[in-house]
């Protein structure tokens, strides 16, 4: 099952930015090994209003307990506010790999 994830991001106030690097950083491994796995399908920036940290991401798990899972073992979780929207498929889709 595919879930569109809208991932808000607000640094505590007082973080050093050492510590945001770092947290950045192993939010980077964990993203790739996610991907290598298969359940980070593709991540967005989309437009953002200034100071605003927010990302999309298409993540393949077998259901929402997965998901939350998934979502939990990534660093920036401690920081981030998501909104999980569940997709299914529609029957107009043309599927991946078709032309754009």
């Amino acid at each position: 099952m595919e879930f569109l994830v809208d991932m808000v991001t607000t640094v505590p106030d007082g973080t050093s930015e050492e510590a945001v690097a770092d947290m950045r950083a192993r939010e980077a491994v964990r993203a790739r090994e996610l991907a290598a796995l298969g359940h980070l399908v593709r991540l967005w920036r989309p437009p953002l209003a200034p100071g605003e940290w927010r990302s999309w991401g298409l993540f393949d798990a077998p259901d929402a307990e997965q998901l939350e899972q998934l979502l939990a073992s990534m660093p920036l979780r401690a920081w981030r506010r998501d909104t999980v929207t569940p997709l299914t498929p529609h029957p107009n889709d043309p599927g991946p790999g078709a032309a754009r």
